[in-house]
């Protein structure tokens, strides 16, 4: 029977039937897992923003352009809108994987999943660079 509220028990049901924990070490390494991909979830979407603003808004001069800008420049707008829709859909299926994952209401799981997007955006999206927010749903907030 599927948990209803948090438990904090080993043995956990994560995504899929043949991702079952049964001891402390599968439980500690399925935790690694999750931990792991959100974090990658916070590369991906940090990856896909600077590609979407290196699309829209080019350097002043080709001396300044970085290798990539020049690649999606010359590729067309029409090639980087289709970069930027795969990346999206990869992003967008690693988040709702994630919230899957979170609603087997395992309290390690939401720890390391919440803990690996805050450890994802701190190494790879909390820079030094000017802050510029990509929103694409309105509805989402900052």
């Amino acid at each position: 029977m599927m948990h209803m509220t948090f438990y904090w028990g080993t043995k956990v049901t994560i995504l899929f039937d043949a991702w079952t924990t049964n001891s402390y070490t599968s439980y500690a390494f399925s935790l690694l897992a999750c931990f792991l991909i959100a974090v990658f979830y916070q590369f991906i979407e940090g990856w896909r923003i600077k590609l979407k603003l290196l699309a829209s808004s080019p350097p002043q001069s080709s001396l300044e352009a970085p290798l990539i800008h020049s690649k999606l420049v010359g590729a067309g707008k029409s090639s980087s809108k289709i970069i930027g829709s795969i990346v999206f859909g990869i992003n967008s299926a690693i988040g709702y994987m994630l919230m899957l994952a979170i609603m087997s209401f395992n309290g390690g799981v939401f720890v390391a999943v919440v803990v690996g997007i805050a450890s994802g955006y701190f190494v790879f999206r909390s820079g030094d660079e000017d802050d510029q927010v990509v929103v694409d749903n309105p509805c989402a907030c900052a």
